[in-house]
């Protein structure tokens, strides 16, 4: 495909790209309402509690272990042959989990569906940078960003409606039609493009990254699990994984052909904006994953509902994010991204407050302002980490990005979880001493009740008459964990506050790459290395 037809399909190659957003990007959201009925030995695969996390962080762990990798690689060898890689193994993957017969073979095929999105989402933004002029990318960013917003609100809502009205192993196999219409228009659609000029491959650089950022999210993930770092293996994948990132910044500063290439972060567009993604992802995103079991426990709202609650939110991502290119225009970044910064930490107020009878118009209220901030920051920081590096490193920046939001994302669960399970334990412990004191209940189901209000409500259940004693206390010590849980989430953000106040520069963003990029009307003339086919 030569330049100027890629140009005039770019709108629709950005539909293609959106269909694999949605596809990845849903998947991963659409397995936390399915988590009671996997545990179920009759309708689901009987999976136990850690089974069911690692169900989950199977996925996240090869993810964003591989991000990096397949970005520099989408950069080297081609990002449409990523991408169609990419969908390939994630499609496969996805049948693999629907037909899955026990815990063991959901997680290892939740692993490999990481494995497919790791190929998969680092080549959108790249491909989005190469082949929309300076002009427009802004607008296309936020297009992205506000799939990216609405695939996380129809993963829960359509979760729901499919373990309504079908078996559970519906809500993996639903993508496979999705991957093949994706496939199909993307040979029409995406040119293939990469860097004519990579030099020489950077083997060890990729080969540090991976182990580095594998060992660093597994000893979060695992950290957050058994809220505690004192575990050798937690403290010790922590430790190592550092240390092996420190070595792979330490290589990709002297090797003449980097992965990546240090010097970006000297440019505060591209530092800051990465410092803000990680802040606020970690702040959000464990607030955003609990309020998932305040509908379900709390409130006790069945799974389609409160998969519906989530729409109101996706929706103010789906509006402004497209918006926020023109709003930086109007106010200037720094100040927009002020504003919103300061309407989340307000979100984060009203959630250290949030009661079992709260109304309802209010919570979906607030959880629409805070996503609709959350796009006006995001979306012209995205912009400007893909603008302040050439076209031909897209792939790299992109990765950057990627990796970034999913540390912080896998950070903030465990860290908030964390701080919620310690206080949830500690609360109910002689609540629950005292509730099984004459029941016929081993010491094993009391400790395992006591881990969660999912747990304490499964032994409530199982109690019947007897156990409905535990239910108040329950809600209750869950509430005031989360309240908890939001003060830390609202210190964080008070931190992204005065990293945009003291360090985000002024000037609009993409104003260097605009140098570079010249557009007619028949297409962009690019100065870059990268070289579209």
């Amino acid at each position: 495909m030569d330049q100027r037809t890629a140009y005039r399909r770019r709108w629709g190659g950005l539909a293609v790209l959106i269909i694999c957003l949605l596809v990845i990007v849903a998947d991963n959201t659409i397995l936390n309402v399915a988590l009671r009925t996997l545990s179920d030995p009759v309708d689901g695969v009987g999976a136990s509690q850690a089974q069911l996390a690692w169900a989950i962080n199977s996925y996240t762990l090869v993810f964003a272990g591989l991000l990096f990798t397949f970005g520099v690689l989408g950069d080297r060898w081609g990002r449409r042959r990523l991408l169609v890689g990419g969908l390939v193994v994630f499609g496969v993957a996805s049948a693999l989990s629907a037909y899955s017969r026990s815990p063991e073979q959901l997680i290892a095929a939740r692993a490999v569906m990481g494995f497919g999105a790791s190929m998969v989402m680092p080549q959108t933004l790249s491909v989005i940078t190469n082949v929309f002029p300076a002009e427009e990318r802004g607008r296309a960013i936020g297009i992205w960003a506000g799939a990216v917003g609405l695939a996380m609100a129809i993963g829960p809502s359509a979760g729901g409606l499919l373990l309504e009205n079908f078996w559970w192993g519906s809500i993996f196999l639903v993508n496979v039609p999705f991957v093949l219409v994706g496939l199909v228009l993307m040979f029409v659609l995406i040119p293939e493009s990469r860097d004519e000029h990579a030099g020489r491959p950077d083997v060890v650089g990729v080969l540090l990254s991976i182990p580095g950022l594998v060992l660093l999210i597994y000893g979060i993930i695992t950290a957050g699990e058994r809220a505690s770092l004192a575990d050798w293996d937690v403290f010790g994948s922590l430790a190592l994984g550092v240390v092996v990132l420190v070595l792979f910044l330490l290589h990709e500063a002297r090797t003449p052909d980097p992965s990546l290439d240090v010097r970006f972060f000297r440019d505060p567009r591209f530092s800051v904006s990465v410092a803000i993604i990680m802040v606020l992802f970690f702040s959000m995103s464990g607030i955003i994953f609990f309020l998932s079991f305040y509908w379900q426990s709390v409130r006790e709202f069945t799974p389609f509902i409160a998969g519906l609650l989530v729409l109101p939110a996706a929706l103010g991502q789906m509006l402004f994010a497209p918006l926020s290119p023109t709003l930086v225009r109007l106010v200037g970044r720094r100040a927009l991204a002020a504003t919103g910064v300061v309407i989340v930490c307000c979100s984060f107020v009203f959630y250290a407050q949030i009661e079992q009878d709260t109304p309802l118009w209010l919570i979906i209220a607030f959880f629409f302002l805070q996503t609709s901030a959350m796009a006006v920051v995001l979306t012209p920081a995205t912009d400007a980490i893909m603008s302040s590096v050439p076209p031909a490193k897209a792939g790299a920046a992109s990765a950057v990005q990627n990796t970034v939001r999913q540390v912080a994302t896998a950070m903030g669960v465990a860290v908030l979880g964390a701080v919620i399970s310690f206080h949830y334990r500690s609360t109910m412990a002689p609540v629950l001493e005292e509730a099984t004191a004459e029941a016929e209940v081993s010491p094993e189901q009391v400790s395992a009740a006591g881990e969660s209000i999912e747990g304490t409500m499964a032994l409530a259940r199982g109690l019947g008459e007897q156990g409905r004693v535990l239910v108040a206390p329950a809600k209750e010590a869950f509430l005031s964990g989360l309240h908890l849980a939001a003060l830390v989430s609202l210190g964080f953000g008070l931190v992204g506050l005065l990293v945009v106040l003291l360090w985000m520069p002024r000037e609009v963003s993409g104003a260097r790459t605009a140098k570079s990029d010249v557009s007619d009307t028949d297409g962009p003339r690019r100065t870059g290395a990268t070289s579209p086919e």
